[in-house]
């Protein structure tokens, strides 16, 4: 099997989390206005669809996307299946679900994924508490991914994402995993390489390893 999208398509009426710039793209040059090619202006947030979060994001004076380790976002993945939790994953959901030891680029399917069906933003995700992310930490994680545009609970972000980018784990946001069985993958991940912003769009490949289907 071949590399599998697993990005949310950028498109007019995209859910962005709230507060954050909408999506807009026109176009500059029109053929059918007599330029001699097509060139789009888009206009968007760095937290668009999928996306990685850099330090910078919620530690003022920390690295910002450039920096991003490109061996983090390029390698062996696991997809862990959470999809049976319903709140907030604790330290302890941790400890329970099936992560294979030496693991550390981990993508979480969770019950998020279905609301890439709905056509707005909703604010009924679920995320990761800050013992949660210290648990990861611990672990030795280098990238934790989510299927929703937060990596931390709605209407409480900091505590998570300062654990996690202040231990240099590589949070991707905003990966559509309804179609992604759990197991072995290779990723790619890459950020658009943006000079000193807090975070940049991605488009995000997952391939069977190890003879997974």
């Amino acid at each position: 099997m071949g590399w599998l999208d697993i990005s949310v398509p950028v498109q007019d009426g995209i859910a962005t989390f709230p507060g954050d710039p909408t999506y807009r793209r026109e176009l500059h040059a029109s053929m059918a206005d007599g330029a001699i090619c097509n060139v789009s202006r888009v206009d968007l947030g760095a937290h668009t669809g999928t996306h990685v979060d850099a330090p910078r994001h919620f530690i003022d004076g920390a690295a910002t996307i450039e920096d991003t380790p490109l061996d983090a976002v390029i390698g062996p993945a696991w997809v862990v299946d959470a999809r049976h939790l319903a709140a907030t994953i604790t330290a302890a959901d941790v400890g329970r679900l099936a992560i294979p030891d030496g693991e550390t680029r981990l993508l979480f399917r969770t019950p998020n994924s279905e609301l890439w069906s709905l056509p707005h933003f909703s604010p009924d995700f679920i995320g990761f508490g800050e013992d949660a992310a210290e648990a990861l930490v611990a672990r030795g994680v280098r990238l934790v991914a989510i299927d929703y545009l937060s990596i931390a609970p709605y209407g409480d972000p900091i505590a998570t994402h300062q654990a996690f980018l202040g231990a240099g784990v590589v949070v991707l946001e905003g990966v559509d995993l309804r179609r992604i069985e759990p197991g072995p993958y290779e990723l790619l991940a890459a950020p658009v390489r943006w000079v000193g912003a807090d975070g940049a769009p991605v488009r995000a490949l997952l391939r069977p390893r190890d003879g997974a289907a």
